[in-house]
Parts: structure tokens; C-alpha cells; sequence
């Protein structure tokens, strides 16, 4: 199935200064925010404790901030409707100074008399872990670009492994940015979503540019935006299938998975997005900033060819008794 017939290239390089232009005011308008709003940091890494409660009827939010208000043990507790009008959760940073105080009871206890409800939920995380989780959160991403950058060096070449570390460090830039713009929680839910991102923009990302080395060694164009034009425009199909069909199911996901997953989902279309962009936009023009030669490339191609036909020979005249 095809969305675009392949007739002539699109000039997708041509466009590419405009293109970086909204990636960099994207960038660090999205550090802008990092910097002054900052990340809302959920029980997962900034600890704390989360109730989750369902009541029969609407539930009485008004009511029950009145109920908690007196317990010191719910100072600063936020309490915020859960995906429907029977649903709340209620947030404290805190967690309670007694092992051996269920902090379920205690909320039952104090809820008492709001009306016919159950606890459905109950997770709790010291700071100290949350601490560790948020070190050790950041580490996996920066092993994880790390990884990627030695990966793509040895499979293609320095240039195009830059290349791609950029873009991901734009698509995580940028999604990082949406997050801090909408204020979600940050929990372990996005830090695997960002993961996800960096794997899926990974993955357009190389198969544009496995189309783009092909293009050097199959076709005898010099110009290597003229290359990248093609290469795009014969992967432009697929990248489309691929970008419309995970969008959509993360859409679906958005807006009937419900509250639990909704930061997972919402960081994922943001993530689907930009990946598929930036791997036409940002690691592409890479490329030609960092002035990479096709005569070079061919050269380097056919040296290793020459020195693996060399190989097959020797090894034949050693099978053949001949050395």
C-alpha cells in the first residue's frame, strides 16, 4: 500500500533550514519551561503516598478536603478527580512516620461519614527511594543514547551516529517540554514512555538512513541532498503507515485508557510525532552540516571490498595447498 507514488523526489532538503528553524525554537522553548516551570515529579521519584478512592455516588471532594483538614498527617494533601466523578486520589508527600500504621485504616477512619466508598489503592515510596529511582531514571537514558551512538557508528559511520544522537536529544527535549507544559506527573509510566520514544525515533531514524547508504553505493548522483531527497521520498509510504498507525493506537489509548495510563499515552503521541519528524528534518540535514563526502564514502567502500576479495583469496589458496 502506498500513500505516495514514487515519481520524482521531494525536496525535503531545501525546506530543512525552515524545518531546523521550528526544531531549535521547540528546543529551547522547551528548556525555557524546564528551567522556570520544571517537571512535576510523581510519588515514583519525588516519594510519597497516593490514595486511590472510589465512592458510589459523586464523589464529595469538598467534603472530604473538610474531613482530612484537622489530621496533621494530610497537611498539604492534594485530592483530584481520577478519570470519573466517583473517583479521587488523594496525594501527600509525606508518608507515614509508623510502620505499623496502615495508612488505608487511617484514611477509612477519616472519611468516615462522606459517604459509601472503598480504597481502592494504596502506594507508598520513601524519598530515598524516589532519589535513587530519579538517579537511576536518568542514568538509563543517558546508557541508553550512549548505546546508541556506538551502535550506529559501527553499523554506519561517525557522522550518521551524531546524527541520530541529535535527533533523539531533540525528540526527548521536546516531549520533556510538552510534559512541563501540561504539568503531568512524572513517574516511572513516562520515563518508560520516553524509552519507548527513543527506540521508535531510533528506528525511522535508521531505516532513512539505510536507504540514504544505499543510495550512495547504488546510484551515480553526486549530490548527496539530492541522495537524501530520493531516500526519503522512497521511505515516505512507509514512514506514514508506521506514524499513522502507532498514532492512532496511542490516541485510542489517551482517550479511553483512562487515568493510570494517560501520561504513558499522552508522552507517546508527543513522542510519535516529533520522532517521525525528526527523522526526516534534523538527522537528515545532519548530514550535510557535518559534510559528508559520497566520492569519500564510495572509496572507503571499495577498499573494503578489495580487502575482502584479498581475504576470500587467501583463504582459498590456503584451503587449496597452495600457501
Amino acid at each position: 500500500m502506498e500513500f505516495f507514488r514514487y515519481t520524482r523526489p521531494f525536496n525535503f532538503m531545501g525546506r530543512s533550514k525552515i524545518a531546523i528553524a521550528i526544531s531549535i525554537i521547540l528546543v529551547l522553548s522547551s528548556y525555557a519551561l524546564l528551567a522556570t516551570k520544571g517537571l512535576n515529579y510523581g510519588i515514583d521519584f519525588a516519594g510519597g503516598t497516593i490514595i486511590q478512592v472510589k465512592y458510589k455516588e459523586n464523589a464529595p471532594i469538598d467534603k472530604m478536603r473538610e474531613q482530612l483538614k484537622g489530621n496533621p498527617l494530610y497537611d498539604g494533601a492534594s485530592i483530584t478527580e481520577f478519570g470519573s466523578l466517583q473517583e479521587v486520589v488523594i496525594r501527600m508527600k509525606t508518608t507515614s512516620s509508623s510502620v505499623g500504621q496502615d495508612i488505608g485504616d487511617v484514611t477509612r477512619e477519616a472519611l468516615q461519614g462522606s459517604g459509601d466508598f472503598e480504597i481502592r489503592r494504596v502506594d507508598i515510596v520513601g524519598p530515598k527511594v524516589g532519589g535513587e529511582l530519579r538517579e537511576k531514571g536518568v542514568m538509563s537514558l543517558l546508557l541508553a543514547i550512549l548505546g546508541i551512538l556506538i551502535y550506529v557508528a559501527f553499523r554506519f559511520e561517525w557522522r550518521f551516529a551524531v546524527a541520530s544522537v541529535v535527533a533523539l536529544i531533540h525528540d526527548v527535549s521536546i516531549s520533556l517540554g510538552a510534559i512541563a507544559l501540561v504539568g503531568i506527573d512524572v513517574n516511572l509510566d513516562v520515563l518508560a514512555a520516553v524509552l519507548t520514544i527513543l527506540g521508535y525515533s531510533l528506528n525511522d531514524t535508521i531505516i532513512v538512513f539505510d536507504r540514504i547508504r544505499e543510495g550512495v553505493v547504488e546510484t551515480k548522483e553526486m549530490e548527496l541532498s539530492e541522495v537524501i531527497n530520493d531516500s526519503i521520498t522512497r521511505t515516505l509510504s512507509r514512514t506514514t503507515l508506521t506514524s499513522l498507525t502507532t498514532f492512532f493506537v496511542v490516541l485510542t489509548l489517551f482517550l479511553f485508557g483512562g487515568e493510570i495510563i494517560h501520561a504513558f499515552s499522552f508522552t507517546m503521541l508527543v513522542g510519535v510525532v516529533v520522532g517521525t519528524y525528526s527523522s526526516i528534518f534534523v538527522a537528515s540535514p545532519i548530514l550535510l552540516w557535518f559534510g559528508f563526502d559520497i566520492k569519500s564514502y564510495r572509496g572507503k567502500l571499495v577498499e573494503k571490498e578489495k580487502r575482502e576479495l584479498e581475504k576470500e583469496k587467501m583463504r582459498a589458496q590456503y584451503e587449496g595447498g597452495t600457501v
